[in-house]
């Protein structure tokens, strides 16, 4: 698979997580939830302190993401990643997109491991859909 298959599998998912989902503004896991939102995508943040963001409904772990959601960005840093990442093979999810500076080599062999398409080559989800700070 290329980067663009890749991609495009993570980006055909109904709904979206966004691990590391943040009510700071100033934060990435609050940008890739506002990302998802201004391209019309349905997102859920998974933070357990806070039961919604920028109007999004959050869960307090993986295990909690509805089923329609096949696709989850990961924004922790990579020891946090490691244990999302075992979350989401147990959930079921398909696709992982670890946003640059959540990947660890551990998680990426796990993700490979168990079948998921995994995107951890240092792109970014703000860049690749267009992002807009307003």
């Amino acid at each position: 698979m290329t980067i663009d298959t890749d991609l495009g599998a993570f980006l055909s998912s109904s709904a979206f997580g966004v691990a590391g989902a943040s009510t700071n503004r100033d934060k990435f896991g609050n940008k890739v939830l506002r990302c998802y939102q201004q391209h019309g995508h349905t997102v859920y943040g998974v933070n357990p302190r806070a039961a919604e963001i920028e109007g999004a409904p959050c869960v307090a772990g993986v295990a909690d993401l509805p089923d329609e959601v096949k696709s989850l960005s990961i924004i922790t840093p990579p020891a946090i990643t490691e244990q999302v990442v075992q979350e989401a093979i147990a959930r079921g999810i398909k696709n992982i997109w670890m946003q640059p500076g959540a990947q660890s080599p551990r998680a990426v062999d796990a993700c490979r491991k168990a079948g998921i398409n995994v995107i951890a080559d240092g792109s970014c989800l703000l860049v690749v859909l267009g992002y807009s700070d307003h």
